[in-house]
């Protein structure tokens, strides 16, 4: 099988390659954020909102944080640790009655008795 160990070297080969060209993209983004960053403190320091001192850390405080995000993997990011959990309802079946509080339970004697208070009332 000759065939076998290229296609394994041309699998490596893609998967580096892969790995260096977003390496590369991650730099270039990472470039840009920094690019804009700095712009934006030279705005910032143009109008007196902040010293040179501040804007530099400011710029450095960006690319730290960019770059903690590159580092983390995206399916740490994105995958729960656990299923999400489904519950098949089926149409026929009825929800059970919630139970009433005693109050109204109360309530509900006390008009009954009244109304037959008030019928004994009315037939005297």
């Amino acid at each position: 099988m000759p065939g076998f160990g290229d296609m394994v070297q041309k699998a490596f080969y893609l998967g580096v390659g892969i790995a260096s060209y977003a390496g590369e993209k991650a730099t270039g983004k990472l470039a840009e954020v920094r690019d804009q960053a700095q712009k934006l403190a030279d705005e910032m320091v143009a109008r007196g909102e902040m010293s040179t001192e501040e804007a530099r850390r400011f710029v450095e405080d960006m690319m730290k944080q960019g770059q903690q995000q590159i580092k983390q993997p995206q399916s740490e990011q994105t995958t729960p640790k656990e299923p999400r959990r489904i519950e098949i309802l089926e149409d026929d079946e009825e929800e059970p009655a919630p139970e009433k509080p005693p109050e109204v339970n109360n309530l509900r004697d006390q008009v009954q008795s009244l109304q037959d208070e008030l019928r004994r009332l009315q037939n005297e």
